[in-house]
């Protein structure tokens, strides 16, 4: 049997997700690769858009701006720009590089019709570098069906009420990688 080496944390919005992969990092001083997507607040006419910047990339430095802007949405309505996904996004996963760890912060629909980013995920789940993943729960997207089935990933679902646990159960983990 082939040892699980990545981490693909699964959850419902505000569970967590994003705060613990972040705790479990701070465990490790691998170089991080990878991407963060970041919903700002809503528009005037109440869209919400959503960026992309590199894993890398301490927070103060990042640009928000219509170059890395994966998409816009509001309660009701995603209007997703997958030429960034496939752009930036492909850009971000294929520059990890060994003794690295691959941070996908998040997974989810927007990206689903982006066929190179998700082609990329997918490739990056089928390989060395450690990938550690925050995933939508949803079950409607055949993309985040594909990447919770990953073979060598391991999915750990997320509650408000399991975080303490879960981030004491993979921190021995996040220290060996």
């Amino acid at each position: 049997m082939t040892a699980k080496r990545h981490i693909l944390i699964c959850g419902e919005r505000g569970a967590g997700k994003s705060t613990l992969i972040e705790r479990l990092l701070q465990a490790t001083a691998r170089p991080r690769f990878g991407f963060y997507t970041k919903m700002e607040p809503a528009d005037p006419d109440g869209f919400r858009p959503v960026y992309i910047h590199p894993a890398g990339q301490p927070p103060a430095e990042r640009v928000y701006g219509p170059g890395n802007c994966v998409g816009v949405c509001d309660s009701r309505t995603h209007r997703p720009d997958p030429k960034v996904f496939d752009t930036l996004g492909v850009r971000y996963i294929e520059a990890a590089q060994p003794g690295g760890i691959l941070i996908m912060d998040e997974l989810g629909f927007f990206e689903a019709q982006a066929e190179g980013f998700t082609a990329a995920v997918l490739d990056a789940l089928a390989g060395d570098i450690p990938v550690i993943a925050a995933v939508k729960s949803r079950r409607d997207i055949p993309f985040l069906n594909a990447v919770r089935a990953a073979p060598l990933a391991e999915v750990f679902f997320l509650t408000q009420e399991n975080r303490e646990a879960l981030y004491r159960r993979l921190l021995p983990r996040m220290k060996s990688l």
